[in-house]
């Protein structure tokens, strides 16, 4: 993928002018190396609606071409699983840390000057990935129907059958399953067999991902859904304050409050190394960085990048102490959301 983006490009699709003054900083300084162009074949489990503007901004300013594979993260990590050594994958770009738990022994350790870039809760114990930004878990609820002080202190709370036909979830999206991990190693596996249940026992609506679940809110299908924060984000910057949903961090903490990465990690069979640490080199440069903050309303993670104003603070949010290296067994999420009924 070649697509010749330039600064005056970056300012109409909406980037603030320092952004487009730092990129224009990064372009004149890739313009040294960009006749030795190589390539980077990435596995995307992030969709290309978040992420395809800044992979091409990183095409155009380093001269490397960039395939991407685009797919559910699970999906992915599967499919990296069955492809083994003979993957073409550079690199896995995970919506999540679950996925790339699940496939840790095929990536290689990273170097110090990447991985220190990284707060140490953000990242593998072992150095074989890095997270890239921060998203929360929420309750979003329609503002119309509840007030934030109708809504329980945790997630576990909405078994009660005062919610029945008024839930929606998304039990196919990977975040949701990593939910359903930091729940298992937060509650147990007999707590969270009766969340699921309870949750299910409250016949909730189905929807494929987060969009639909905040979209659904937003019209008033369901009153309350279980999505990453910055899916809200999106429809407010569109359609204005006056749309009718709002999120909510649970008040005593737990897997509802879960604070995840989006990261990610380089295959050890890759035969373009080189180019896939340029390649997080530059997701964790500011200009990505306040990309991510700017454009798609998750948490930075180097400093000197502020946060959209809209998000409250990381400090405000009760994120339980959970090792995202922890979070690698989505196999056994899947098979408790089979066991249960939720998969089919």
């Amino acid at each position: 993928m070649r697509v010749h983006l330039n600064p005056s490009a970056l300012f109409r699709r909406g980037f603030s002018y320092p952004i487009v003054l730092l990129a224009s900083l990064v372009l004149l300084l890739a313009g040294c190396s960009s006749a030795t162009s190589s390539s980077l074949t990435i596995y995307s489990g992030r969709s290309a609606e978040l992420v395809d503007p800044i992979i091409r901004q990183f095409s155009e300013a380093s001269g490397i071409e960039v395939r991407v594979k685009y797919a559910d993260t699970a999906q992915l990590a599967a499919t990296l699983l069955e492809e083994g050594g003979k993957s073409p994958a550079d690199l896995f770009f995970a919506q999540d840390p679950g996925g790339l738990g699940a496939v840790s022994h095929l990536l290689a350790p990273l170097p110090d000057k990447i991985v220190d870039q990284v707060p140490t809760w953000a990242r593998s114990r072992e150095g074989k990935w890095v997270g890239l930004s921060g998203r929360a878990r929420v309750v979003v609820y329609n503002t119309d129907k509840l007030r934030e002080e109708e809504l329980p202190n945790d997630i576990f709370d909405f078994v009660h059958p005062k919610w029945k036909g008024r839930i929606g979830w998304a039990p196919t999206n990977s975040s949701f399953q990593t939910m359903v991990t930091a729940m298992r190693l937060l509650w147990g596996e007999e707590k969270t067999r009766q969340w699921l249940l309870g949750i299910q026992g409250n016949s909730p609506r189905v929807y494929p991902n987060n969009t639909s679940i905040v979209a659904a809110v937003g019209a008033g299908e369901i009153d309350v859904g279980f999505p990453n924060h910055y899916y809200l984000y999106r429809f407010l910057t569109e359609k204005g304050d006056s749309f009718p949903a709002r999120n909510y961090n649970p008040r005593s903490g737990g897997p509802g409050a879960l604070v995840m990465v989006a990261g990610a990690g380089i295959l050890s069979t890759s035969k373009n190394r080189e180019a896939a640490e340029k390649f997080l080199e530059f997701m964790l440069s500011k200009v990505a960085q306040q990309y991510f903050a700017s454009q798609t309303f998750e948490y930075p993670f180097i400093d000197g990048v502020k946060s959209h104003p809209l998000l409250p603070s990381l400090a405000g949010i009760k994120n339980p102490t959970i090792d995202m290296a922890d979070l690698k067994d989505l196999d056994g999420s899947q098979k408790l959301l089979r066991e249960t009924g939720v998969l089919p």
